[in-house]
């Protein structure tokens, strides 16, 4: 398929900037791929479309305040760094994002806090905009990260980030709650991601509570999702388009846990277009789930075949997005365009902050 193919005229006002009051209250469309029917719902209303014994799988990453500003020895210019991971806990290399780039070069120092008593050197040139920064600072690592993150911000995506910043009062003065709190899941477990799985985002303690009762099973992988999901594609032709490698982690355990529950014909649910990728990354030739550790590239755009799961949540995406493109591949691109006209129709709110989709099989 083309670029141009994922193009839709998207109005300012059903952006989100922020996020239902309560997580399950936002909207929830459902699509029914087989009788090709749409439902309108709320998110609460989830649980109503699954029996005991089929099987919800999250992503447990935990997000961390990766975005920072510093300033540049000598010109003070200010610079935004962008927490990407750690490389080497010793001796303090993190691999980072700065923008300004242009003004970044190794040998120059970074200072952050009013104090300045964090300070980072860059040592090595990785990309345009990536850097290697060697953190100076005298105390054990624990006391490092948690100096570190104190400087941070939780990384929301730049694009929420801008349409906030046109703005002119603050958007916490309005609601009650902070990205802190909510660009998380609330069974983030496993620190390493910048980028939230959007999707898993509504589901609260209470949602968890009544598919505990009902007999919905749920378990988790852990896929830490960075910048890439949110980087603009330039080639028209996908094909030729290379997504950024993610870490990823499937145990045994849940991977023979997911083929029983397919193979014995529940529902296997995907939250969000992490666990998708993740899952499809690590098919067996029997079309089976396999444990694996390491990193995935995957970049899924229609037509394709899904050999795992069932069912999936999204949330409604931006134009042009490779979340976008994931979600057509699995309800079908038509399908998918056609929903959300009727979304933009109805005031769907679209993005990070969004309402969320269902899609099934029947």
């Amino acid at each position: 398929m083309k670029l141009s193919q994922f193009k839709f005229k998207l109005p300012e006002d059903r952006i989100a900037l922020v996020p239902s009051e309560n997580r399950d209250e936002c909207r929830l469309m459902v699509l029914h791929k087989k009788s090709h029917t749409i439902e309108h719902k709320t998110f609460r209303d989830f649980i109503d479309y699954f029996d005991e014994k089929d099987l919800v799988l999250f992503n447990d990453t935990k997000i961390f305040p990766a975005r920072l500003y510093g300033n540049k020895e000598k010109t003070g210019a200010r610079i935004e760094v962008f927490l990407l991971r750690e490389l080497n806990p010793d001796i303090r290399f993190w691999d980072v994002l700065v923008d300004p780039a242009r003004k970044i070069r190794i040998g120059n120092k970074l200072y952050f806090g009013e104090d300045e008593s964090l300070v980072a050197e860059v040592i090595d040139n990785t990309t345009s905009r990536g850097r290697t920064l060697r953190f100076l600072f005298d105390g054990t690592h624990d006391e490092f990260i948690e100096t570190l993150y104190g400087y941070g911000e939780t990384p929301i995506p730049p694009s929420l980030k801008q349409r906030r910043d046109v703005i002119d009062e603050p958007v916490d003065e309005d609601h009650p709650f902070t990205d802190r709190e909510r660009y998380q899941t609330i069974f983030a477990k496993n620190e390493g991601g910048v980028v939230a799985p959007q999707a898993a985002l509504h589901f609260s303690r209470e949602l968890l509570k009544r598919m505990e009762i009902k007999g919905v099973d749920f378990d988790f992988i852990t896929v830490h999702s960075n910048q890439g999901n949110f980087r603009e594609i330039d080639v028209e032709d996908l094909t030729k388009h290379k997504m950024d490698s993610e870490q990823m982690f499937i145990t045994e355990e849940l991977a023979e846990r997911v083929n029983a529950v397919k193979d014995s014909g529940h529902h296997v649910c995907a939250v969000d277009t992490s666990v998708m990728r993740a899952i499809e990354s690590c098919v067996s030739t029997t079309g089976h789930l396999k444990p694996y550790t390491g990193w995935t590239n995957k970049f899924i755009f229609p037509p394709y075949d899904f050999s795992i799961a069932d069912c999936m949540v999204a949330n409604f995406y931006m134009p042009y997005s490779t979340l976008m493109m994931l979600t057509a591949a699995f309800s079908g691109y038509e399908f998918l365009m056609e929903a959300y006209k009727l979304a933009i129709k109805e005031g769907y709110k679209f993005g990070t902050y969004g309402d969320a989709m269902l899609i099934l099989p029947d």
